[in-house]
């Protein structure tokens, strides 16, 4: 049985107790979308001050939507297109301090801000990304980007 702990030290010492229990929780399933639905729902209740969280994952070229938690979400994303598509494109995490700066985001859901998103590589292909949104402009800061890229190493070991 899970249960919710109070995290306390530093935001280095959190994310570590994170991966942790990510990995205690995943460890011994191997089916995806029940991988991705936990982690989704164990960063909805680690972070503050987001309004969504979950995963698109590639297909037919394009990323759908996957597990997540908040409110219903854009289904397609093409690659390039908004900051999960240019996380795509790239490669690589990309933090965005106040979305509506960003040329041709996508907004879902108009009380985000901010945006996080970190794609999810196997075998040196993009299998999909996490994304997390904020109603707080600047949001994510260098150590999330740190911590939740850490999350997401433990999380593709079980993916």
């Amino acid at each position: 049985m899970f249960t919710t702990i109070n995290y306390e030290d530093s935001i280095q010492a959190q994310y570590n107790t994170l991966a942790k229990q990510l990995d205690a929780l995943l460890t011994g399933e191997c089916d995806q979308i029940a991988n991705l639905s936990n982690a989704s729902a164990l960063l909805n209740v680690f972070l503050s001050d987001i309004n969504w969280v979950g995963f698109y994952l590639m297909k037919e070229d394009q990323l759908v939507l996957g597990p997540f938690q908040g409110l219903p979400a854009c289904v397609r994303i093409p690659v390039g297109r908004g900051v999960c598509g240019t996380a795509v494109a790239h490669k690589e995490t990309v933090v965005v301090a106040d979305v509506h700066a960003f040329p041709g985001h996508i907004a879902c859901d108009a009380a985000s801000n901010s945006e996080i998103v970190i794609p999810l590589i196997k075998e040196n292909e993009v299998i999909g990304v996490l994304d997390i949104d904020s109603p707080l402009k600047n949001r994510f800061s260098k150590e999330d980007q740190v911590g939740l890229e850490q999350f997401v190493d433990v999380l593709m070991k079980h993916i």
